[in-house]
Protein backbone atom coordinates (compact mmCIF):
# COMPACT_ATOMS: atom_id res chain seq x y z
CA UNK A 1 0.00 0.00 0.00
CA UNK A 2 0.97 3.60 -0.85
CA UNK A 3 2.14 5.98 2.48
CA UNK A 4 -0.62 7.96 3.82
CA UNK A 5 0.60 11.79 4.07
CA UNK A 6 -0.76 14.67 6.50
CA UNK A 7 -0.15 18.01 4.93
CA UNK A 8 -0.83 20.92 7.46
CA UNK A 9 -1.63 24.49 5.32
CA UNK A 10 -3.56 24.51 2.32
CA UNK A 11 -1.54 27.15 0.91
CA UNK A 12 0.85 27.25 -2.28
CA UNK A 13 3.20 25.35 -1.15
CA UNK A 14 0.91 22.57 0.99
CA UNK A 15 -0.82 22.07 -2.26
CA UNK A 16 2.56 22.09 -4.55
CA UNK A 17 3.60 19.41 -2.29
CA UNK A 18 0.48 17.43 -2.19
CA UNK A 19 0.30 17.72 -6.13
CA UNK A 20 4.03 16.49 -6.36
CA UNK A 21 3.19 13.32 -3.68
CA UNK A 22 0.21 12.39 -5.41
CA UNK A 23 2.03 12.28 -8.65
CA UNK A 24 3.94 9.72 -6.97
CA UNK A 25 1.41 7.35 -5.45
CA UNK A 26 1.16 8.43 -2.12
CA UNK A 27 -2.10 8.75 -0.23
CA UNK A 28 -2.35 12.71 0.88
CA UNK A 29 -4.75 14.42 3.15
CA UNK A 30 -4.57 18.20 3.14
CA UNK A 31 -5.63 19.77 6.87
CA UNK A 32 -7.00 23.23 6.55
CA UNK A 33 -7.92 26.04 9.01
CA UNK A 34 -9.55 28.47 6.85
CA UNK A 35 -13.18 27.76 4.83
CA UNK A 36 -12.27 26.99 1.02
CA UNK A 37 -12.86 29.28 -1.51
CA UNK A 38 -16.12 31.12 -2.50
CA UNK A 39 -17.45 28.80 -5.62
CA UNK A 40 -17.65 32.36 -7.90
CA UNK A 41 -14.93 34.09 -9.64
CA UNK A 42 -11.39 35.28 -9.13
CA UNK A 43 -12.46 38.90 -7.90
CA UNK A 44 -15.32 36.98 -5.55
CA UNK A 45 -12.18 34.93 -4.40
CA UNK A 46 -10.11 38.24 -3.92
CA UNK A 47 -12.72 40.61 -1.92
CA UNK A 48 -14.53 37.62 -0.02
CA UNK A 49 -12.31 34.73 0.79
CA UNK A 50 -11.65 35.12 4.29
CA UNK A 51 -8.04 33.96 4.81
CA UNK A 52 -6.14 34.18 7.77
CA UNK A 53 -4.39 31.72 7.77
CA UNK A 54 -2.35 33.77 4.79
CA UNK A 55 -0.98 36.78 6.50
CA UNK A 56 0.28 37.57 2.94
CA UNK A 57 -3.09 36.49 1.39
CA UNK A 58 -4.01 40.02 -0.24
CA UNK A 59 -0.25 41.22 -0.28
CA UNK A 60 1.11 41.57 -3.85
CA UNK A 61 3.20 38.01 -4.85
CA UNK A 62 5.23 37.26 -7.56
CA UNK A 63 5.49 34.01 -9.46
CA UNK A 64 8.69 33.66 -11.02
CA UNK A 65 10.46 31.91 -13.56
CA UNK A 66 11.60 29.42 -11.34
CA UNK A 67 7.76 28.39 -10.12
CA UNK A 68 6.44 28.74 -13.60
CA UNK A 69 8.99 26.31 -15.34
CA UNK A 70 8.13 23.88 -12.93
CA UNK A 71 4.11 24.19 -13.47
CA UNK A 72 4.97 24.29 -17.42
CA UNK A 73 6.78 20.87 -17.08
CA UNK A 74 4.75 19.27 -14.95
CA UNK A 75 1.43 20.78 -14.90
CA UNK A 76 0.41 22.12 -18.42
CA UNK A 77 -2.85 21.57 -17.65
CA UNK A 78 -3.13 23.31 -14.26
CA UNK A 79 -1.17 26.34 -16.29
CA UNK A 80 -3.63 26.62 -19.23
CA UNK A 81 -6.40 26.85 -16.05
CA UNK A 82 -4.23 29.88 -14.97
CA UNK A 83 -4.32 31.64 -18.27
CA UNK A 84 -8.39 31.16 -18.26
CA UNK A 85 -8.70 32.76 -15.10
CA UNK A 86 -7.30 35.84 -15.96
CA UNK A 87 -3.34 35.37 -15.78
CA UNK A 88 -0.60 36.57 -17.73
CA UNK A 89 2.34 35.07 -18.96
CA UNK A 90 5.53 37.53 -19.34
CA UNK A 91 7.83 36.46 -21.32
CA UNK A 92 11.72 37.39 -21.10
CA UNK A 93 11.44 39.29 -24.57
CA UNK A 94 8.88 41.47 -22.84
CA UNK A 95 11.23 42.08 -19.90
CA UNK A 96 13.49 43.72 -22.37
CA UNK A 97 13.59 47.93 -22.30
CA UNK A 98 12.68 49.20 -25.96
CA UNK A 99 16.53 50.36 -26.23
CA UNK A 100 17.84 47.08 -25.86
CA UNK A 101 15.58 45.21 -27.87
CA UNK A 102 17.95 45.77 -30.63
CA UNK A 103 20.94 43.94 -29.19
CA UNK A 104 18.35 41.05 -27.88
CA UNK A 105 19.27 37.72 -29.96
CA UNK A 106 17.52 34.39 -28.33
CA UNK A 107 19.36 31.86 -26.42
CA UNK A 108 18.75 28.10 -24.98
CA UNK A 109 17.26 28.85 -21.68
CA UNK A 110 15.30 31.94 -22.80
CA UNK A 111 12.25 30.01 -22.61
CA UNK A 112 12.40 29.89 -19.18
CA UNK A 113 12.55 33.33 -18.36
CA UNK A 114 8.68 33.80 -17.27
CA UNK A 115 6.52 35.36 -14.80
CA UNK A 116 2.87 34.77 -14.11
CA UNK A 117 1.33 37.63 -13.80
CA UNK A 118 -2.11 37.83 -11.29
CA UNK A 119 -3.51 37.99 -7.90
CA UNK A 120 -2.66 35.08 -5.15
CA UNK A 121 -6.30 34.98 -4.74
CA UNK A 122 -6.56 33.77 -7.85
CA UNK A 123 -3.66 31.46 -7.66
CA UNK A 124 -5.05 29.94 -4.75
CA UNK A 125 -8.58 29.03 -6.21
CA UNK A 126 -7.73 27.62 -9.08
CA UNK A 127 -4.98 25.44 -7.84
CA UNK A 128 -7.26 24.45 -4.94
CA UNK A 129 -9.96 23.42 -7.75
CA UNK A 130 -7.49 21.60 -9.48
CA UNK A 131 -6.42 19.32 -6.84
CA UNK A 132 -9.65 18.91 -5.29
CA UNK A 133 -10.14 16.78 -8.79
CA UNK A 134 -7.17 14.24 -7.90
CA UNK A 135 -8.53 11.27 -6.72
CA UNK A 136 -5.66 10.09 -4.27
CA UNK A 137 -6.06 13.48 -2.26
CA UNK A 138 -8.79 14.77 0.37
CA UNK A 139 -9.04 18.27 1.66
CA UNK A 140 -10.23 18.76 5.01
CA UNK A 141 -11.15 22.22 5.62
CA UNK A 142 -12.28 24.35 8.60
CA UNK A 143 -10.30 21.72 10.86
CA UNK A 144 -7.67 23.21 13.82
CA UNK A 145 -4.49 20.90 14.13
CA UNK A 146 -3.38 22.03 17.76
CA UNK A 147 -0.40 19.39 18.11
CA UNK A 148 2.02 16.53 16.35
CA UNK A 149 1.34 13.13 17.77
CA UNK A 150 4.94 11.48 18.34
CA UNK A 151 6.64 7.82 19.57
CA UNK A 152 9.28 6.94 21.11
CA UNK A 153 11.04 3.67 19.22
CA UNK A 154 14.63 2.13 19.94
CA UNK A 155 15.26 5.75 21.16
CA UNK A 156 14.22 7.55 17.93
CA UNK A 157 11.08 9.80 18.30
CA UNK A 158 8.69 9.23 15.22
CA UNK A 159 5.82 11.55 13.63
CA UNK A 160 2.89 9.16 14.36
CA UNK A 161 0.30 11.90 13.27
CA UNK A 162 -1.64 14.68 14.27
CA UNK A 163 -3.62 16.46 17.09
CA UNK A 164 -7.29 17.84 16.06
CA UNK A 165 -9.06 19.97 18.41
CA UNK A 166 -12.81 20.58 17.82
CA UNK A 167 -13.29 24.64 16.90
CA UNK A 168 -16.72 24.77 19.54
CA UNK A 169 -15.59 23.04 22.35
CA UNK A 170 -11.91 23.55 22.88
CA UNK A 171 -11.99 20.43 25.28
CA UNK A 172 -12.69 17.68 21.99
CA UNK A 173 -9.39 16.43 21.22
CA UNK A 174 -9.19 13.39 18.72
CA UNK A 175 -5.77 12.18 16.78
CA UNK A 176 -5.45 10.46 13.23
CA UNK A 177 -2.66 8.68 12.42
CA UNK A 178 -0.37 9.35 9.00
CA UNK A 179 2.98 7.68 7.86
CA UNK A 180 4.38 11.16 7.12
CA UNK A 181 3.50 14.33 8.61
CA UNK A 182 4.45 18.01 6.74
CA UNK A 183 4.20 21.07 7.81
CA UNK A 184 3.19 23.68 5.09
CA UNK A 185 1.54 26.57 7.46
CA UNK A 186 4.18 29.12 6.49
CA UNK A 187 4.95 31.78 8.90
CA UNK A 188 2.59 31.00 11.35
CA UNK A 189 3.98 27.61 12.13
CA UNK A 190 3.83 26.44 15.57
CA UNK A 191 5.26 22.62 14.52
CA UNK A 192 8.89 24.09 15.72
CA UNK A 193 7.16 24.52 19.28
CA UNK A 194 5.49 21.64 19.57
CA UNK A 195 8.91 19.37 18.71
CA UNK A 196 10.51 22.11 21.67
CA UNK A 197 7.77 21.03 24.19
CA UNK A 198 8.52 16.95 23.27
CA UNK A 199 12.07 17.54 23.80
CA UNK A 200 13.07 17.40 19.97
CA UNK A 201 15.74 20.46 19.12
CA UNK A 202 14.89 22.46 16.27
CA UNK A 203 18.12 25.04 15.61
CA UNK A 204 16.18 28.37 14.27
CA UNK A 205 18.04 31.70 12.88
CA UNK A 206 16.02 34.58 13.19
CA UNK A 207 17.04 37.87 11.45
CA UNK A 208 14.60 40.75 11.63
CA UNK A 209 14.54 42.84 7.62
CA UNK A 210 13.42 45.78 10.25
CA UNK A 211 10.97 47.21 7.72
CA UNK A 212 7.30 47.34 7.08
CA UNK A 213 5.48 47.63 4.04
CA UNK A 214 2.16 48.76 2.72
CA UNK A 215 0.13 47.55 0.28
CA UNK A 216 -3.65 49.35 -1.59
CA UNK A 217 -4.87 47.54 -4.14
CA UNK A 218 -6.54 49.54 -7.39
CA UNK A 219 -8.60 48.55 -10.61
CA UNK A 220 -7.88 50.56 -14.07
CA UNK A 221 -10.56 52.67 -15.13
CA UNK A 222 -12.67 51.63 -18.26
CA UNK A 223 -11.05 52.06 -21.45
CA UNK A 224 -7.55 52.94 -19.50
CA UNK A 225 -4.86 50.60 -21.03
CA UNK A 226 -2.25 49.72 -18.73
CA UNK A 227 0.71 51.37 -18.98
CA UNK A 228 3.97 50.17 -20.41
CA UNK A 229 6.54 48.15 -18.37
CA UNK A 230 9.65 50.10 -19.84
CA UNK A 231 8.37 53.82 -19.41
CA UNK A 232 10.83 56.10 -19.31
CA UNK A 233 10.21 55.96 -15.38
CA UNK A 234 10.11 52.91 -14.10
CA UNK A 235 7.08 51.41 -11.73
CA UNK A 236 9.65 50.09 -9.19
CA UNK A 237 12.15 51.75 -7.69
CA UNK A 238 14.08 52.53 -4.31
CA UNK A 239 14.57 56.51 -3.06
CA UNK A 240 16.88 55.32 -0.47
CA UNK A 241 14.29 56.29 2.14
CA UNK A 242 11.35 54.15 0.71
CA UNK A 243 11.22 51.56 -1.77
CA UNK A 244 7.66 51.22 -4.25
CA UNK A 245 6.64 48.99 -6.60
CA UNK A 246 3.24 47.68 -8.94
CA UNK A 247 2.29 44.64 -9.06
CA UNK A 248 0.07 44.05 -12.03
CA UNK A 249 -2.78 41.34 -11.77
CA UNK A 250 -5.42 39.80 -13.34
CA UNK A 251 -8.43 41.49 -14.96
CA UNK A 252 -7.39 45.04 -14.84
CA UNK A 253 -6.44 44.85 -11.14
CA UNK A 254 -3.10 45.75 -9.49
CA UNK A 255 -1.48 46.43 -6.67
CA UNK A 256 0.98 48.91 -5.43
CA UNK A 257 3.50 48.69 -2.28
CA UNK A 258 5.41 51.46 -0.21
CA UNK A 259 8.60 49.87 1.40
CA UNK A 260 9.35 51.77 4.56
CA UNK A 261 11.93 51.40 6.86
CA UNK A 262 10.96 50.65 10.77
CA UNK A 263 12.24 53.99 11.45
CA UNK A 264 10.22 56.39 9.17
CA UNK A 265 7.51 56.72 11.66
CA UNK A 266 5.91 60.08 10.20
CA UNK A 267 6.02 58.49 6.97
CA UNK A 268 4.50 55.18 8.21
CA UNK A 269 1.92 57.30 9.86
CA UNK A 270 0.96 59.40 6.45
CA UNK A 271 0.38 56.45 4.15
CA UNK A 272 -1.89 54.69 6.55
CA UNK A 273 -4.69 56.78 5.06
CA UNK A 274 -5.88 56.25 1.60
CA UNK A 275 -5.59 59.65 1.18
CA UNK A 276 -1.88 59.94 2.22
CA UNK A 277 -0.66 56.78 0.49
CA UNK A 278 -1.76 58.13 -3.03
CA UNK A 279 -0.39 61.39 -2.23
CA UNK A 280 2.76 59.89 -1.35
CA UNK A 281 2.51 57.92 -4.37
CA UNK A 282 1.60 60.51 -6.68
CA UNK A 283 4.90 62.31 -6.14
CA UNK A 284 6.84 59.52 -7.70
CA UNK A 285 7.19 59.67 -11.81
CA UNK A 286 6.99 56.20 -12.41
CA UNK A 287 3.81 55.39 -10.45
CA UNK A 288 1.83 58.69 -11.66
CA UNK A 289 0.57 56.69 -15.17
CA UNK A 290 -1.22 53.92 -13.21
CA UNK A 291 -2.76 55.89 -10.19
CA UNK A 292 -3.53 59.31 -11.61
CA UNK A 293 -7.07 60.43 -10.57
CA UNK A 294 -8.32 59.84 -14.45
CA UNK A 295 -6.60 56.16 -14.73
CA UNK A 296 -7.72 54.00 -11.68
CA UNK A 297 -9.53 54.18 -8.49
CA UNK A 298 -8.72 52.16 -5.51
CA UNK A 299 -10.81 48.82 -4.60
CA UNK A 300 -9.07 48.58 -0.98
CA UNK A 301 -7.55 50.74 1.74
CA UNK A 302 -3.94 50.71 2.52
CA UNK A 303 -2.73 47.83 4.85
CA UNK A 304 0.23 46.91 5.95
CA UNK A 305 2.41 43.67 7.31
CA UNK A 306 5.52 43.76 9.78
CA UNK A 307 7.64 41.59 11.86
CA UNK A 308 9.33 40.37 8.99
CA UNK A 309 12.22 37.93 9.05
CA UNK A 310 14.55 35.59 7.48
CA UNK A 311 14.37 32.21 9.17
CA UNK A 312 15.92 29.54 8.97
CA UNK A 313 14.79 26.23 10.87
CA UNK A 314 17.28 23.30 10.91
CA UNK A 315 15.62 19.33 12.21
CA UNK A 316 19.53 18.11 12.06
CA UNK A 317 21.54 17.51 15.14
CA UNK A 318 25.13 17.11 14.24
CA UNK A 319 23.82 15.67 11.17
CA UNK A 320 21.69 13.03 12.54
CA UNK A 321 17.82 13.77 12.19
CA UNK A 322 15.67 14.50 15.41
CA UNK A 323 12.52 13.50 14.29
CA UNK A 324 11.60 10.74 11.43
CA UNK A 325 8.81 10.89 9.14
CA UNK A 326 8.44 14.96 9.49
CA UNK A 327 9.18 17.58 7.45
CA UNK A 328 8.53 21.12 6.94
CA UNK A 329 8.43 22.59 3.67
CA UNK A 330 8.37 26.11 2.30
CA UNK A 331 8.01 28.92 4.95
CA UNK A 332 7.85 26.65 7.86
CA UNK A 333 11.64 25.49 7.19
CA UNK A 334 13.13 28.56 4.84
CA UNK A 335 11.51 31.74 5.10
CA UNK A 336 13.15 35.20 3.22
CA UNK A 337 11.40 38.67 2.99
CA UNK A 338 8.55 38.64 1.29
CA UNK A 339 9.60 42.31 -0.89
CA UNK A 340 11.68 39.68 -3.06
CA UNK A 341 8.68 37.45 -4.17
CA UNK A 342 10.72 34.42 -3.82
CA UNK A 343 8.69 32.65 -1.50
CA UNK A 344 6.12 30.83 -3.78
CA UNK A 345 8.81 29.93 -5.84
CA UNK A 346 10.78 28.63 -3.67
CA UNK A 347 8.09 26.87 -2.11
CA UNK A 348 7.21 25.12 -5.00
CA UNK A 349 10.73 23.88 -5.65
CA UNK A 350 10.75 22.91 -1.91
CA UNK A 351 7.77 20.94 -2.44
CA UNK A 352 9.17 18.76 -5.31
CA UNK A 353 12.89 18.32 -3.44
CA UNK A 354 10.55 16.47 -0.89
CA UNK A 355 8.67 14.66 -3.52
CA UNK A 356 11.42 13.42 -5.23
CA UNK A 357 13.62 12.14 -1.69
CA UNK A 358 10.78 10.19 -0.54
CA UNK A 359 9.74 8.73 -3.88
CA UNK A 360 14.05 7.79 -3.99
CA UNK A 361 14.02 5.90 -0.62
CA UNK A 362 11.85 4.28 1.98
CA UNK A 363 14.51 4.52 5.05
CA UNK A 364 13.12 6.85 7.06
CA UNK A 365 16.97 8.25 8.36
CA UNK A 366 18.14 8.63 4.91
CA UNK A 367 14.83 10.47 3.92
CA UNK A 368 15.58 13.07 6.53
CA UNK A 369 19.33 13.76 5.92
CA UNK A 370 19.04 14.46 2.15
CA UNK A 371 15.83 16.41 2.52
CA UNK A 372 18.31 18.56 4.64
CA UNK A 373 20.70 18.11 2.11
CA UNK A 374 18.92 19.18 -0.66
CA UNK A 375 17.52 22.15 1.31
CA UNK A 376 20.70 23.71 2.16
CA UNK A 377 22.33 23.24 -1.57
CA UNK A 378 19.05 24.21 -3.26
CA UNK A 379 17.24 26.67 -1.09
CA UNK A 380 20.13 27.76 1.03
CA UNK A 381 21.52 30.23 -1.29
CA UNK A 382 18.40 31.91 -2.00
CA UNK A 383 18.23 32.48 1.41
CA UNK A 384 21.67 33.75 1.60
CA UNK A 385 21.71 36.19 -0.59
CA UNK A 386 17.83 37.48 0.66
CA UNK A 387 19.63 37.81 3.79
CA UNK A 388 22.08 39.64 2.39
CA UNK A 389 19.67 41.94 1.14
CA UNK A 390 18.47 42.59 3.84
CA UNK A 391 21.21 43.55 6.37
CA UNK A 392 22.17 45.65 3.02
CA UNK A 393 19.00 47.77 3.25
CA UNK A 394 18.89 47.97 6.94
CA UNK A 395 22.53 49.70 6.70
CA UNK A 396 21.61 52.16 3.95
CA UNK A 397 18.20 53.31 5.98
CA UNK A 398 20.08 53.55 9.38
CA UNK A 399 22.94 55.93 7.55
CA UNK A 400 20.08 57.56 5.69
CA UNK A 401 18.35 58.31 9.05
CA UNK A 402 21.47 59.31 11.10
CA UNK A 403 20.92 56.90 13.27
CA UNK A 404 24.59 55.56 13.87
CA UNK A 405 26.20 58.49 15.47
CA UNK A 406 29.83 56.75 14.32
CA UNK A 407 31.00 57.54 11.06
CA UNK A 408 31.09 54.48 9.18
CA UNK A 409 35.27 53.86 8.52
CA UNK A 410 36.47 53.60 5.27
CA UNK A 411 37.63 50.20 3.65
CA UNK A 412 38.89 49.40 0.18
CA UNK A 413 36.61 46.25 0.54
CA UNK A 414 33.48 48.18 0.97
CA UNK A 415 33.93 50.67 -1.54
CA UNK A 416 34.75 48.19 -4.20
CA UNK A 417 31.76 46.02 -2.89
CA UNK A 418 29.22 49.51 -3.48
CA UNK A 419 31.44 50.22 -6.71
CA UNK A 420 31.19 47.39 -8.20
CA UNK A 421 27.18 47.39 -7.37
CA UNK A 422 26.42 50.63 -9.37
CA UNK A 423 28.53 49.33 -12.00
CA UNK A 424 26.44 46.34 -12.20
CA UNK A 425 23.43 48.02 -12.34
CA UNK A 426 24.87 50.30 -15.05
CA UNK A 427 25.60 47.59 -17.34
CA UNK A 428 22.01 45.83 -17.03
CA UNK A 429 20.61 49.14 -18.23
CA UNK A 430 22.76 49.08 -21.43
CA UNK A 431 24.06 45.79 -22.28
CA UNK A 432 21.72 42.86 -23.06
CA UNK A 433 23.68 40.02 -21.68
CA UNK A 434 24.13 41.91 -18.66
CA UNK A 435 20.06 42.53 -18.37
CA UNK A 436 19.58 38.52 -19.02
CA UNK A 437 21.89 37.51 -16.40
CA UNK A 438 20.41 39.40 -13.80
CA UNK A 439 16.88 38.87 -14.79
CA UNK A 440 17.52 34.74 -14.43
CA UNK A 441 19.11 35.05 -10.93
CA UNK A 442 15.85 37.56 -10.13
CA UNK A 443 13.51 34.60 -11.50
CA UNK A 444 15.59 32.01 -9.32
CA UNK A 445 16.47 29.78 -12.59
CA UNK A 446 20.13 30.03 -11.56
CA UNK A 447 22.22 30.54 -8.00
CA UNK A 448 22.28 33.79 -7.08
CA UNK A 449 24.91 36.16 -8.65
CA UNK A 450 26.07 32.58 -10.69
CA UNK A 451 26.17 35.06 -13.65
CA UNK A 452 28.70 37.02 -12.75
CA UNK A 453 31.36 33.73 -13.32
CA UNK A 454 30.99 34.79 -16.93
CA UNK A 455 34.47 36.57 -17.58
CA UNK A 456 32.29 39.00 -20.55
CA UNK A 457 29.94 40.13 -17.84
CA UNK A 458 32.64 40.71 -15.01
CA UNK A 459 35.09 42.89 -17.48
CA UNK A 460 31.93 44.55 -18.46
CA UNK A 461 31.17 45.13 -14.98
CA UNK A 462 35.04 46.49 -14.40
CA UNK A 463 35.27 48.79 -17.45
CA UNK A 464 32.17 50.68 -16.34
CA UNK A 465 33.78 50.76 -12.65
CA UNK A 466 36.21 52.18 -14.72
CA UNK A 467 33.60 55.60 -15.88
CA UNK A 468 32.91 56.31 -11.92
CA UNK A 469 30.00 55.90 -9.07
CA UNK A 470 28.57 59.21 -10.26
CA UNK A 471 27.98 58.17 -13.46
CA UNK A 472 26.77 54.89 -12.69
CA UNK A 473 24.38 56.26 -9.97
CA UNK A 474 22.61 58.59 -12.21
CA UNK A 475 21.62 56.04 -15.11
CA UNK A 476 19.95 53.59 -12.52
CA UNK A 477 18.65 56.58 -10.67
CA UNK A 478 14.61 56.50 -9.78
CA UNK A 479 12.93 59.92 -10.11
CA UNK A 480 11.09 61.16 -7.17
CA UNK A 481 11.52 63.09 -3.89
CA UNK A 482 14.07 63.45 -1.49
CA UNK A 483 13.56 62.42 1.99
CA UNK A 484 13.21 66.12 3.47
CA UNK A 485 10.84 67.02 0.58
CA UNK A 486 8.77 64.25 1.03
CA UNK A 487 8.48 65.05 4.99
CA UNK A 488 7.32 68.21 3.97
CA UNK A 489 4.91 67.12 1.48
CA UNK A 490 3.41 64.76 4.04
CA UNK A 491 3.63 67.81 6.41
CA UNK A 492 0.50 69.41 4.86
CA UNK A 493 -1.57 66.50 4.35
CA UNK A 494 -2.90 66.66 8.14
Amino acid sequence: MSESVAIVGAGICGMCTALALSQSGFRVSIFERDVPPPSGNPDQAFFEWTRRGAAQFRHPHAFLGLMCSVLEERYPELLEDFFAAGARKVEFKDMIPPHLLGQYQPEPGDEKIWVLMCRRATIETVLRRYVEKIENIEIHNKTFITDIEIENQNGQKIARGLQITDRENSNQKSSIEFDLVIDATGRSSKFHQWLEAKGISVREQRDDAEIVYYTRHYKLLEGVVEPSRHQKDPSMGDLGYMKYGVFPGDGGHFALIICLPLGETELREAIKTGEGFDSVCRTIPGLLPWIAQDKAKSTTDPFGIGQIHAVWRDYLTNGQPQILNFFAVGDSHARTNPLYGRGCSTGTLHAHILADVLGTTNDPIKRAISFSELTKERIGPIFDASLREDKNGIRKSSQLLEMNQKKEKWSLKKWFGQAFGDALGAAAREKIFVHRGIIKTINLLEKPGEFLQDPKIRRTVLMYMLRGRKKNIGVQRARGLERTQMIEHISTLS
